[in-house]
C-alpha cells in the first residue's frame, strides 16, 4: 500500500457499508462531494481493480440494466474489513502535514465501532500535545529573533487548535452525540 491509500481506504469504507459496483462508488463520491479523493474515475478503478487483486474486495454479482454495459458489484472481505480498520487507524492516530489524510479519516470515521475511533483521537491527541510541548520547548530555548521563529509558532497554532477541537469531539462522542448508532454496516 503506498504511504496513505485514501482512494482504496475509502472504497474499503463504503463497500463496508454495502455492496456496489464501480460507477456508483464513483456517483457517490461526486454526490456527496468526497473531493479528498483526487483523480476520478481513473484512481476509483484502479483501486478497485487492485483491492480486488489482494482479496480485500470480490464480486458479488455481475448485473445489467437495458442497454448498459455488465457492471460488476463488489462486497468487502474479511480481510477488507481488518485492512480498512488498520488503514483507518494510521490515519486518525497520526497527524500528517497533508491534511487530506485527516479529512479523509474523519470522512470515513463512522466505519469504525465508536471504541476504536475514540481510541485513535485519543492517540492523535497525544501524539499532537507532544509537538505542542515540542514547539514550546523550541521556542524558549532559543535566543533568535522572532521573525525567524514565525513558522515554530504558526506549527505550534495549528496543532494547538487541532488539539482544543479535538478535544471538543472527545467530549461529543463521550456525551452520545456523534450519532454511532444509527451508522448501518453490512455485516450488521
Amino acid at each position: 500500500m503506498a504511504r496513505w491509500d485514501v482512494t482504496g481506504t475509502t472504497v474499503l469504507a463504503l463497500l463496508a457499508q454495502r455492496a456496489r459496483h464501480p460507477y456508483e462508488l464513483h456517483r457517490f463520491l461526486i454526490d456527496t462531494h468526497k473531493d479528498f479523493v483526487s483523480g476520478l474515475p481513473r484512481s476509483l478503478y484502479h483501486a478497485v481493480g487492485r483491492l480486488a487483486r489482494e482479496g480485500l474486495i470480490a464480486p458479488v454479482e455481475t448485473n445489467r440494466e437495458g442497454r448498459a454495459p455488465e457492471r460488476t458489484v463488489y462486497g468487502i472481505t474479511a480481510e477488507g474489513r481488518q485492512e480498512l480498520t488498520h488503514r483507518l487507524r494510521r490515519m486518525l492516530e497520526r497527524p500528517d502535514r497533508d491534511t487530506t489524510v485527516m479529512y479523509a479519516a474523519l470522512s470515513l470515521i463512522g466505519a469504525l465501532e465508536e471504541g476504536e475511533a475514540e481510541r485513535c483521537l485519543l492517540t492523535r491527541a497525544a501524539e499532537l500535545e507532544g509537538k505542542v510541548a515540542a514547539a514550546e520547548a523550541s521556542l524558549a530555548g532559543l535566543d533568535l529573533p522572532r521573525v525567524l521563529l514565525l513558522e515554530t509558532e504558526y506549527a505550534r497554532a495549528l496543532h494547538a487548535a487541532e488539539l482544543a477541537w479535538l478535544h471538543g469531539v472527545l467530549a461529543d462522542l463521550r456525551a452520545g452525540e456523534l450519532g454511532w448508532s444509527g451508522l448501518a454496516r453490512e455485516d450488521d
